[in-house]
């Protein structure tokens, strides 16, 4: 029963982390993009002006126009809860995966072998 009630409470924390806490998250460049842009020279409207990096050869992703690209439900237009919601089925899209793959790979009784 203690299991059940651990993996209740997890799912219920990260549900709420990926709901709300996730809409306050860094919209600003991390550090791949930091090393990306590294070598090259930009205008105010962030488009490369000059010099050679990594990012002169990126192109549009190939799954840019899915349902949850760019963190965000497409269709909704409320920016906090499309963000809210991509997360909460992030995390339900991940435990459904992840429960399944134990429940498959999960070790048989003994006795009935």
């Amino acid at each position: 029963m203690k299991k059940k009630a651990f993996l209740i409470a997890g799912l219920l924390v990260a549900l709420l982390l990926a709901g709300v806490v996730s809409n306050f998250a860094s919209g600003s460049p991390d550090g791949l993009d930091y090393a990306a842009r590294e070598g090259c020279t930009f205008n105010a409207g962030g488009e490369i002006t000059g010099g050679a990096c990594m990012a002169q050869r990126e192109g549009e992703h190939q799954l840019g126009d899915s349902p949850l690209a760019d963190y965000a439900i497409a269709g909704i237009d409320n920016e906090f809860l499309a963000t809210g919601l991509s997360g909460v089925a992030g995390v339900l899209i991940t435990f459904a995966i992840g429960g399944g793959l134990f429940w498959l790979l999960r070790r048989r009784d003994r006795a009935s072998s």
